[in-house]
Order: C-alpha cells, then structure tokens, then sequence
C-alpha cells in the first residue's frame, strides 16, 4: 500500500513512478512478506496439530473405555452360564467357584481401574482366573500355567490377557470331554519383553468357525492396536487339534 499508492499520491516522482523502481520496491517487500506468512502458516499448522493430537486422545480414551466396559458383561455371560449348570446338580463346588468368581471380580472392577497395572498384580489375577475355569474341568484334562514370581516394577494394561486364557477353556470343552489339555506360560526377560504363550487342543466343531471372530478376541486385537501399536506381535496357529497364541509384548517399568 505504501509502496504503490500512497507514494505515488504524494511522490509522484519517487521510484514508484516507474516499472524499474516498482521491482526493486518488490524486492525489499517480498522477502518481509515471505518471512512473516511462513511464521503465520507454521503458528496455524502447529495449533491445528496440537487440536488433531488432543482428539486423538480423546478418540483413543472413548475407544479404551468401551472396549474394557464390554470384557466384564462378556466374561459375566460365559461364567454364570457355568455356575447355573453347578447349582443345578447342586455340585459340592459351586461355593468355592462363587469365592474364586468374587476375587476375579474385585479384582476386574476395583484394582484395575487405572490404565496400567504392576505385572505382578496382573499374573496374580490370571492365576486365580486360570483356576477358575480348572475347576469346571476336574479330572477330564490337565492344566499347566507357569509364570515368574518377581516382575521388578513392569507393568502392563490390565486384563488385556484374560481373553485368550479363556478361549481356550472354551474351545477345549466345546469338542471334548476328556483328555483336555492347556497350557499357559508367562516369561519376562531383563530388557521387559513379555512373552505369552497360551496353547491347547481341541476336537473341531461348528463353534470353530467362528474361532476368530468372537467379540472378546476382536476387542483385545483392537486394545493391543491401541495400546502397544509397535511394541507388541501376536501370533495365532491353528491346526485340525492344536489352538496356540504367541504374544510379545515390550512392557515398561512404572
């Protein structure tokens, strides 16, 4: 504006008078133009990413919170079905099944509330939900969970692991009604890389179809995409008798 009008209505012979003097006049003013766009352009996109970032978080918190509402009332549906078959033949079990049902729950609904858990508090919990559904196979099977007793202040997100324990209760005596067996191993090495492995057998059935496509295994897939996006590899194989999971997951310390 000063260069191109005001100068030329006040100084009509200045260098604004003439197509020479209008470029060199570009010259200086360009440069200041250029440099103070960048900076408002840079201010903009920076803002803008921190919006983007914020909900994003707040995404990610809605998708966590919905997810972890729907394990309770899914575990809920499978375990009461179980103890409505014991109170029926009025099984001498059912009290201590109802004891081991109220631990998981306390645990479930009061100790995990935070977004993570000490590992140590999470192998407990899945060592009490293991026996539990050992009880239901008494002696038509054998059940082996092995994990380490010190954990050094690792932690992880809680009951992210539950799901695949107990599918494979469920697949396991979905087809047989002997012989069932399931392993569970939990190892942690220095660098806190936690391997899981769950494996047990199974006889093919019409359920089998649908083995990868249950609620519970779709939302732990989705919390492990949200949770440990690059720090985690799942491995599932599947033969005509054998179900075994493959977890890595890089855990850290609290």
């Amino acid at each position: 504006m000063e260069e191109f009008v005001i100068e030329k209505w006040y100084f009509p012979d200045s260098r604004g008078a003439g197509f020479p003097g209008v470029m060199f006049s570009l010259g200086q003013i360009l440069p200041v133009i250029v440099i103070l766009s960048g900076f408002k352009f840079a201010w903009d996109a920076l803002r803008n990413q921190r919006k983007v970032e914020e909900l994003k978080a707040i995404i990610k918190e809605g998708e966590l919170t919905f997810l972890k509402s729907q394990i309770n009332p899914h575990f809920l549906f499978n375990n009461l079905n179980n103890l409505y078959s014991y109170a029926v033949v009025k099984s001498a079990k059912t009290p201590e099944i109802i004891l081991e049902l109220s631990s998981v729950l306390r645990y479930m609904l009061y100790e995990c509330k935070e977004a993570s858990v000490p590992l140590s508090k999470e192998i407990e919990h899945l060592r009490n939900f293991t026996r539990l559904y050992e009880m239901q196979i008494e002696e038509r099977g054998k059940v082996s969970f092995v994990a380490p007793e010190q954990n050094s202040g690792i932690v992880i997100a809680p009951l992210i692991l539950n799901v695949f324990i107990e599918n494979a209760f469920k697949h396991s005596q979905s087809g047989q009604s002997e012989q069932i067996v399931i392993d569970i191993r939990l190892t942690i090495n220095e660098e806190g890389k936690l391997i899981f492995v769950c494996q047990n057998n199974y006889k093919p059935t019409n359920l089998d179809a649908n083995t990868g496509k249950g609620i519970g295994l779709s939302n732990v897939i989705k919390r492990l995409d949200l949770l440990y996006h690059d720090a985690h590899e799942l491995e599932i194989q599947q033969t005509d008798s054998m179900y075994k999971v493959t977890l890595e997951m890089v855990l850290n310390k609290n």
